[in-house]
Protein backbone atom coordinates (compact mmCIF):
# COMPACT_ATOMS: atom_id res chain seq x y z
CA UNK A 1 0.00 0.00 0.00
CA UNK A 2 2.70 2.24 0.76
CA UNK A 3 4.69 2.08 -2.51
CA UNK A 4 1.44 2.69 -4.37
CA UNK A 5 0.75 5.96 -2.50
CA UNK A 6 4.46 7.00 -2.57
CA UNK A 7 5.33 9.77 -4.46
CA UNK A 8 8.98 11.54 -5.06
CA UNK A 9 10.21 13.52 -7.72
CA UNK A 10 10.68 10.71 -10.36
CA UNK A 11 7.13 9.20 -10.04
CA UNK A 12 5.96 13.41 -10.36
CA UNK A 13 8.27 13.78 -13.31
CA UNK A 14 6.99 10.36 -14.84
CA UNK A 15 3.14 11.92 -14.28
CA UNK A 16 4.69 15.11 -16.27
CA UNK A 17 6.08 12.99 -19.14
CA UNK A 18 3.01 10.54 -19.24
CA UNK A 19 0.77 13.78 -19.61
CA UNK A 20 3.26 15.08 -22.21
CA UNK A 21 3.37 11.87 -24.22
CA UNK A 22 -0.65 12.15 -24.29
CA UNK A 23 -0.90 15.87 -25.71
CA UNK A 24 1.59 14.86 -28.50
CA UNK A 25 -0.23 12.14 -29.64
CA UNK A 26 -2.68 12.51 -32.96
CA UNK A 27 -6.45 13.63 -32.12
CA UNK A 28 -8.68 10.89 -32.19
CA UNK A 29 -11.68 12.71 -32.43
CA UNK A 30 -13.20 13.24 -36.16
CA UNK A 31 -11.02 10.35 -37.61
CA UNK A 32 -12.35 8.51 -40.65
CA UNK A 33 -12.33 4.77 -39.75
CA UNK A 34 -14.50 3.74 -43.09
CA UNK A 35 -16.32 5.05 -45.93
CA UNK A 36 -18.17 3.58 -48.48
CA UNK A 37 -20.57 3.86 -51.23
CA UNK A 38 -24.05 2.39 -51.74
CA UNK A 39 -25.30 1.97 -55.14
CA UNK A 40 -28.57 4.61 -54.39
CA UNK A 41 -25.72 6.93 -54.20
CA UNK A 42 -25.67 7.24 -50.17
CA UNK A 43 -22.31 8.00 -48.61
CA UNK A 44 -21.77 5.93 -45.52
CA UNK A 45 -18.73 7.60 -42.84
CA UNK A 46 -17.90 5.89 -40.01
CA UNK A 47 -16.21 8.34 -37.68
CA UNK A 48 -14.92 8.22 -34.42
CA UNK A 49 -16.14 10.46 -31.60
CA UNK A 50 -15.96 10.99 -27.23
CA UNK A 51 -17.24 8.63 -25.59
CA UNK A 52 -19.36 11.51 -23.43
CA UNK A 53 -18.56 11.80 -19.28
CA UNK A 54 -16.39 8.68 -18.47
CA UNK A 55 -16.21 7.98 -14.50
CA UNK A 56 -13.09 6.45 -12.67
CA UNK A 57 -13.46 4.66 -9.39
CA UNK A 58 -9.63 4.09 -8.23
CA UNK A 59 -7.95 3.30 -5.20
CA UNK A 60 -4.66 4.56 -4.47
CA UNK A 61 -2.28 5.21 -7.36
CA UNK A 62 -1.79 9.06 -7.70
CA UNK A 63 -0.68 8.74 -11.26
CA UNK A 64 -4.18 7.10 -11.96
CA UNK A 65 -5.58 10.60 -11.21
CA UNK A 66 -3.37 12.72 -14.09
CA UNK A 67 -3.67 9.91 -16.40
CA UNK A 68 -7.18 9.58 -16.29
CA UNK A 69 -7.42 13.46 -16.92
CA UNK A 70 -5.08 13.95 -19.40
CA UNK A 71 -6.45 10.54 -21.57
CA UNK A 72 -10.07 11.78 -21.37
CA UNK A 73 -9.58 15.04 -22.50
CA UNK A 74 -7.61 14.00 -25.15
CA UNK A 75 -10.16 11.81 -26.16
CA UNK A 76 -12.85 14.31 -25.95
CA UNK A 77 -14.65 13.17 -22.98
CA UNK A 78 -15.00 14.89 -19.48
CA UNK A 79 -14.14 12.83 -16.33
CA UNK A 80 -15.06 12.22 -12.98
CA UNK A 81 -12.81 10.89 -10.40
CA UNK A 82 -13.34 9.40 -7.36
CA UNK A 83 -10.53 8.44 -5.48
CA UNK A 84 -9.49 6.04 -2.58
CA UNK A 85 -9.53 8.33 0.79
CA UNK A 86 -5.95 7.30 1.53
CA UNK A 87 -4.96 9.07 -1.68
CA UNK A 88 -7.35 11.78 -1.47
CA UNK A 89 -5.50 14.47 -0.57
CA UNK A 90 -3.28 13.85 -3.39
CA UNK A 91 -5.41 13.19 -6.06
CA UNK A 92 -6.82 16.77 -4.95
CA UNK A 93 -3.62 18.25 -5.22
CA UNK A 94 -2.89 16.83 -8.63
CA UNK A 95 -6.38 17.83 -9.93
CA UNK A 96 -6.31 21.03 -8.44
CA UNK A 97 -2.46 21.77 -10.55
CA UNK A 98 -4.64 20.52 -13.78
CA UNK A 99 -7.32 23.09 -13.18
CA UNK A 100 -4.70 25.57 -12.75
CA UNK A 101 -3.17 24.57 -16.00
CA UNK A 102 -6.60 24.73 -18.43
CA UNK A 103 -7.92 28.25 -17.11
CA UNK A 104 -5.01 29.39 -19.45
CA UNK A 105 -6.67 27.04 -22.75
CA UNK A 106 -10.20 27.23 -24.45
CA UNK A 107 -10.99 23.63 -22.58
CA UNK A 108 -13.42 24.46 -18.90
CA UNK A 109 -11.75 23.31 -16.00
CA UNK A 110 -15.23 22.13 -14.61
CA UNK A 111 -14.31 18.97 -17.08
CA UNK A 112 -12.56 17.58 -14.86
CA UNK A 113 -14.09 16.73 -11.34
CA UNK A 114 -12.78 14.71 -8.18
CA UNK A 115 -15.82 13.50 -5.71
CA UNK A 116 -15.16 14.94 -2.66
CA UNK A 117 -17.16 11.98 -1.12
CA UNK A 118 -14.96 9.06 -0.51
CA UNK A 119 -17.73 7.06 1.46
CA UNK A 120 -18.73 3.86 -0.24
CA UNK A 121 -21.82 5.70 -1.02
CA UNK A 122 -20.43 7.93 -3.23
CA UNK A 123 -18.86 5.10 -5.04
CA UNK A 124 -22.56 3.52 -5.43
CA UNK A 125 -24.02 6.16 -6.64
CA UNK A 126 -21.25 6.26 -9.47
CA UNK A 127 -22.10 2.93 -10.53
CA UNK A 128 -26.04 3.77 -10.59
CA UNK A 129 -25.63 7.17 -12.42
CA UNK A 130 -27.32 6.12 -15.74
CA UNK A 131 -27.92 9.21 -17.91
CA UNK A 132 -25.00 10.90 -16.45
CA UNK A 133 -21.88 8.76 -16.80
CA UNK A 134 -21.32 7.03 -20.27
CA UNK A 135 -18.53 5.04 -18.93
CA UNK A 136 -17.34 3.47 -15.53
CA UNK A 137 -13.56 1.93 -15.25
CA UNK A 138 -12.98 0.71 -11.86
CA UNK A 139 -8.98 0.73 -10.96
CA UNK A 140 -8.17 -1.49 -8.52
CA UNK A 141 -8.23 -4.64 -6.15
CA UNK A 142 -10.44 -7.56 -6.81
CA UNK A 143 -12.99 -6.10 -4.19
CA UNK A 144 -13.45 -2.94 -6.03
CA UNK A 145 -13.89 -4.37 -9.39
CA UNK A 146 -16.08 -7.18 -8.88
CA UNK A 147 -18.20 -4.68 -6.51
CA UNK A 148 -18.57 -2.38 -10.11
CA UNK A 149 -19.39 -5.19 -12.33
CA UNK A 150 -21.79 -6.59 -10.08
CA UNK A 151 -23.55 -3.67 -9.14
CA UNK A 152 -23.21 -0.53 -11.95
CA UNK A 153 -25.91 0.22 -14.14
CA UNK A 154 -23.83 1.73 -16.48
CA UNK A 155 -21.71 0.70 -18.86
CA UNK A 156 -18.39 -0.61 -17.39
CA UNK A 157 -14.88 -1.69 -18.35
CA UNK A 158 -13.49 -4.23 -16.46
CA UNK A 159 -10.17 -3.37 -15.65
CA UNK A 160 -8.97 -7.22 -14.09
CA UNK A 161 -6.36 -8.14 -11.31
CA UNK A 162 -3.02 -9.39 -12.52
CA UNK A 163 -2.53 -12.96 -11.70
CA UNK A 164 0.24 -13.11 -14.34
CA UNK A 165 1.87 -16.33 -15.27
CA UNK A 166 5.64 -17.32 -16.71
CA UNK A 167 5.76 -20.56 -18.13
CA UNK A 168 9.60 -22.06 -18.75
CA UNK A 169 9.56 -24.27 -21.81
CA UNK A 170 11.87 -27.25 -21.84
CA UNK A 171 12.97 -25.36 -24.80
CA UNK A 172 13.89 -22.51 -22.94
CA UNK A 173 16.77 -20.53 -22.39
CA UNK A 174 17.78 -20.58 -18.98
CA UNK A 175 19.56 -17.21 -18.97
CA UNK A 176 17.07 -15.36 -20.65
CA UNK A 177 14.14 -16.72 -18.41
CA UNK A 178 15.92 -15.99 -15.14
CA UNK A 179 16.46 -12.17 -16.17
CA UNK A 180 12.51 -12.58 -17.95
CA UNK A 181 11.36 -13.72 -14.22
CA UNK A 182 13.33 -11.32 -12.24
CA UNK A 183 12.35 -8.34 -13.75
CA UNK A 184 8.65 -9.21 -13.88
CA UNK A 185 8.71 -10.65 -10.78
CA UNK A 186 11.28 -8.15 -8.68
CA UNK A 187 11.07 -4.66 -10.86
CA UNK A 188 7.80 -3.75 -9.15
CA UNK A 189 5.95 -6.52 -7.92
CA UNK A 190 2.98 -4.33 -6.48
CA UNK A 191 2.07 -3.90 -9.96
CA UNK A 192 -0.66 -5.86 -12.04
CA UNK A 193 1.76 -7.00 -14.86
CA UNK A 194 3.83 -8.46 -11.97
CA UNK A 195 4.08 -12.29 -12.56
CA UNK A 196 2.52 -13.75 -9.60
CA UNK A 197 2.99 -17.53 -10.69
CA UNK A 198 5.99 -19.65 -12.66
CA UNK A 199 5.62 -23.00 -14.18
CA UNK A 200 8.54 -24.92 -15.63
CA UNK A 201 8.97 -27.85 -17.68
CA UNK A 202 10.05 -30.92 -15.83
CA UNK A 203 12.78 -31.32 -18.02
CA UNK A 204 14.14 -27.90 -16.80
CA UNK A 205 12.95 -28.20 -13.13
CA UNK A 206 16.56 -29.94 -11.56
CA UNK A 207 18.91 -27.62 -13.81
CA UNK A 208 16.79 -24.28 -13.86
CA UNK A 209 15.20 -23.72 -10.33
CA UNK A 210 18.46 -23.88 -8.15
CA UNK A 211 19.15 -21.02 -10.53
CA UNK A 212 16.24 -19.47 -9.93
CA UNK A 213 16.97 -19.51 -6.16
CA UNK A 214 20.20 -18.07 -6.11
CA UNK A 215 19.18 -15.13 -8.30
CA UNK A 216 15.83 -14.36 -6.57
CA UNK A 217 16.60 -15.16 -2.91
CA UNK A 218 20.19 -15.76 -2.47
CA UNK A 219 21.64 -12.77 -4.50
CA UNK A 220 18.65 -10.64 -2.70
CA UNK A 221 19.69 -11.09 0.48
CA UNK A 222 23.59 -10.48 -0.64
CA UNK A 223 22.51 -7.27 -1.85
CA UNK A 224 20.50 -5.93 0.94
CA UNK A 225 17.36 -7.04 -0.56
CA UNK A 226 13.94 -8.68 0.23
CA UNK A 227 14.43 -12.19 -1.09
CA UNK A 228 11.19 -13.97 -2.71
CA UNK A 229 9.22 -16.08 -0.88
CA UNK A 230 8.44 -19.14 -2.90
CA UNK A 231 5.37 -20.97 -2.43
CA UNK A 232 5.80 -24.67 -4.05
CA UNK A 233 4.32 -28.04 -5.42
CA UNK A 234 5.37 -30.83 -4.29
CA UNK A 235 7.69 -31.69 -7.13
CA UNK A 236 8.65 -27.78 -7.17
CA UNK A 237 9.71 -28.64 -3.44
CA UNK A 238 12.27 -30.98 -4.71
CA UNK A 239 14.68 -27.78 -5.95
CA UNK A 240 13.54 -25.00 -4.17
CA UNK A 241 13.34 -24.00 -0.78
CA UNK A 242 9.81 -22.55 0.27
CA UNK A 243 6.42 -23.23 1.82
CA UNK A 244 4.08 -25.76 0.65
CA UNK A 245 1.46 -24.42 -1.72
CA UNK A 246 -1.88 -24.74 -1.15
CA UNK A 247 -4.73 -24.52 -3.61
CA UNK A 248 -5.18 -20.65 -3.41
CA UNK A 249 -1.64 -19.71 -4.11
CA UNK A 250 -2.40 -20.01 -7.48
CA UNK A 251 -5.10 -17.95 -7.50
CA UNK A 252 -4.03 -15.23 -5.57
CA UNK A 253 -2.53 -11.86 -6.75
CA UNK A 254 0.32 -11.34 -4.26
CA UNK A 255 1.36 -7.81 -5.18
CA UNK A 256 4.57 -8.93 -3.00
CA UNK A 257 7.55 -10.77 -2.67
CA UNK A 258 5.76 -13.60 -2.96
CA UNK A 259 6.17 -16.40 -6.36
CA UNK A 260 3.65 -19.58 -6.54
CA UNK A 261 5.68 -22.41 -8.73
CA UNK A 262 4.45 -25.48 -10.12
CA UNK A 263 6.14 -28.11 -12.58
CA UNK A 264 4.26 -29.24 -14.87
CA UNK A 265 4.65 -32.45 -17.27
CA UNK A 266 4.23 -30.56 -20.90
CA UNK A 267 3.59 -27.42 -22.50
CA UNK A 268 -0.18 -28.42 -23.45
CA UNK A 269 -0.08 -28.60 -18.97
CA UNK A 270 0.93 -25.40 -18.70
CA UNK A 271 -1.52 -23.45 -20.95
CA UNK A 272 -4.41 -26.03 -19.38
CA UNK A 273 -3.36 -24.49 -15.73
CA UNK A 274 -3.28 -21.09 -17.00
CA UNK A 275 -6.50 -20.98 -18.79
CA UNK A 276 -8.07 -22.28 -15.11
CA UNK A 277 -6.38 -20.12 -13.16
CA UNK A 278 -5.23 -16.77 -15.00
CA UNK A 279 -7.15 -13.60 -14.85
CA UNK A 280 -6.40 -13.21 -18.63
CA UNK A 281 -4.06 -10.07 -17.87
CA UNK A 282 -0.61 -11.28 -19.07
CA UNK A 283 1.18 -14.68 -19.86
CA UNK A 284 4.51 -15.64 -20.80
CA UNK A 285 6.24 -18.46 -22.14
CA UNK A 286 9.97 -18.36 -22.36
CA UNK A 287 11.35 -20.89 -25.27
CA UNK A 288 13.30 -21.25 -28.60
CA UNK A 289 11.00 -23.68 -29.97
CA UNK A 290 8.48 -21.43 -32.43
CA UNK A 291 6.39 -24.14 -32.60
CA UNK A 292 5.89 -24.09 -29.06
CA UNK A 293 5.38 -20.44 -29.24
CA UNK A 294 3.00 -20.32 -31.78
CA UNK A 295 0.86 -22.51 -29.89
CA UNK A 296 1.10 -20.68 -26.58
CA UNK A 297 -0.41 -17.46 -28.33
CA UNK A 298 -2.54 -19.69 -29.77
CA UNK A 299 -4.13 -20.60 -27.10
CA UNK A 300 -3.88 -18.95 -24.00
CA UNK A 301 -6.45 -16.40 -24.43
CA UNK A 302 -5.53 -13.13 -22.35
CA UNK A 303 -4.97 -9.25 -23.00
CA UNK A 304 -1.39 -9.80 -23.47
CA UNK A 305 0.79 -12.74 -24.54
CA UNK A 306 4.11 -12.75 -24.54
CA UNK A 307 7.10 -14.64 -25.91
CA UNK A 308 10.59 -14.79 -24.34
CA UNK A 309 9.82 -11.21 -22.57
CA UNK A 310 8.74 -9.97 -19.47
CA UNK A 311 5.08 -9.46 -18.81
CA UNK A 312 6.09 -5.48 -17.21
CA UNK A 313 5.36 -4.45 -20.51
CA UNK A 314 2.02 -4.44 -20.79
CA UNK A 315 2.07 -0.73 -20.05
CA UNK A 316 0.21 2.18 -22.06
CA UNK A 317 3.58 3.96 -22.02
CA UNK A 318 5.34 0.82 -22.83
CA UNK A 319 3.06 0.20 -25.49
CA UNK A 320 3.45 3.63 -27.03
CA UNK A 321 -0.51 4.98 -26.18
CA UNK A 322 0.93 7.27 -23.44
CA UNK A 323 -0.21 6.55 -20.11
CA UNK A 324 -3.40 4.42 -19.89
CA UNK A 325 -6.22 4.40 -18.47
CA UNK A 326 -6.22 0.52 -17.37
CA UNK A 327 -6.07 -2.84 -18.61
CA UNK A 328 -8.92 -4.17 -19.75
CA UNK A 329 -9.30 -8.08 -19.02
CA UNK A 330 -12.37 -8.07 -20.96
CA UNK A 331 -13.20 -8.58 -24.46
CA UNK A 332 -16.04 -5.59 -25.12
CA UNK A 333 -15.32 -2.45 -25.64
CA UNK A 334 -11.76 -2.68 -25.03
CA UNK A 335 -9.03 -5.12 -24.56
CA UNK A 336 -5.54 -4.56 -22.69
CA UNK A 337 -3.62 -0.87 -22.08
CA UNK A 338 -6.37 1.55 -22.91
CA UNK A 339 -5.32 4.31 -24.05
CA UNK A 340 -6.98 7.32 -26.22
CA UNK A 341 -8.73 4.78 -28.84
CA UNK A 342 -9.99 2.45 -26.45
CA UNK A 343 -11.75 6.11 -24.96
CA UNK A 344 -14.34 6.56 -28.04
CA UNK A 345 -16.69 5.44 -29.72
CA UNK A 346 -17.84 5.95 -33.65
CA UNK A 347 -20.86 6.86 -35.50
CA UNK A 348 -22.41 6.72 -38.85
CA UNK A 349 -22.52 9.54 -40.87
CA UNK A 350 -25.03 9.04 -43.95
CA UNK A 351 -24.79 11.90 -46.63
CA UNK A 352 -27.89 11.74 -49.47
CA UNK A 353 -29.11 13.63 -52.42
CA UNK A 354 -32.81 13.62 -51.42
CA UNK A 355 -32.86 9.14 -51.22
CA UNK A 356 -35.60 7.83 -49.92
CA UNK A 357 -36.29 4.44 -48.18
CA UNK A 358 -38.48 2.16 -51.01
Amino acid sequence: MLDRLYLDEGRIQAMARGIREVVTLPDPIGEVLETSQLENGLLITKKRVAMGVIGIIYESRPNVTSDAAALALKSGNAVVLRSGKDAYQTAHAIVSALKKGLETTSIHPDVIQLVEDTSRESSYAMMKAKGYLDLLIPRGGAGLINAVVENAIVPVIETGTGIVHVYVDKDADEDKALSIINNAKTSRPSVCNAMEVLLVHEDKAASFLPRLEKVLVTSRKEAGLEPIQFRLDSKASQFLSGRAAEAQDFDTEFLDYVLAVKVVSSLEEAVEHIEAHSTHHSDAIVTENAESAAYFTNQVDSAAVYVNASTRFTDGGQFGLGCEMGISTQKLHARGPMGLKELTSYKYVVTGDGQIRE
